[in-house]
């Protein structure tokens, strides 16, 4: 994404290979009480040799896919602190459907941080030619519930199509977008 977008608190940026954004990476995808509501399913990063391979990974591919697609952090910026991380991607079967995910510190939990960034990043990413944008979330994790829904998504279902396992469905069309920042207030 370039250039980064910007909304009120929040700088949404590609990762880098720097000591600091590893660090910041490690203390969000190092923590259990985060990764165990990923999908897929995958266990903490146990160290920062690890997580510095992982975001090396992330740089090296983010040139090569196909916008809207990506990863990126989610940073602070009246102090430029790492809040946490976004994601773009294709959803099984990898042929058209898009997934948003979000991830925050837990240090940083219940500051609307992910529905002020997720709704920027989707604005952004309906710029493209694409009609609608899924969120899941594991039944039990109410806090993905409750931003998917604050964020403007609408509850499609529950399924097991995804992941092998069994995930509340939330959608947005792109002519959905209400509530929150408008094109105004978000910088591109």
């Amino acid at each position: 994404m370039q250039p980064p977008l910007e909304t009120e608190r929040l700088l949404i940026r590609d990762w880098t290979v720097d000591d600091s954004d590893v660090q910041a990476a490690l203390a969000l995808y190092g923590r259990p009480e985060v990764t165990e509501w990923l999908t897929p399913a995958v266990s903490s990063v146990a160290d920062l040799a690890a997580m510095r391979a992982v975001v090396n990974a992330w740089t090296e591919a983010q040139p090569d896919l196909v916008p809207p697609t990506g990863r990126w952090a989610m940073e602070r910026r009246e102090d430029g602190v790492v809040v946490g991380g976004l994601v773009l991607r294709q959803l099984p079967p990898y042929d058209h459907e898009l997934e948003l995910t979000w991830q925050l510190r837990p240090e940083s939990w219940g500051y609307g941080y992910a529905t002020e960034a997720a709704r920027a990043l989707l604005r952004w990413a309906f710029t493209f030619d694409i009609d609608e944008i899924f969120a899941l979330a594991r039944p039990d994790n109410t806090r993905a519930i409750a931003t998917a829904e604050r964020i403007g998504m609408e509850w499609a279902g529950e399924t097991t199509k995804y992941y092998d396992t069994t995930l509340q469905v939330y959608r947005l069309r792109g002519s959905d977008l209400t509530g929150g920042a408008n094109q105004a207030d978000v910088e591109y």
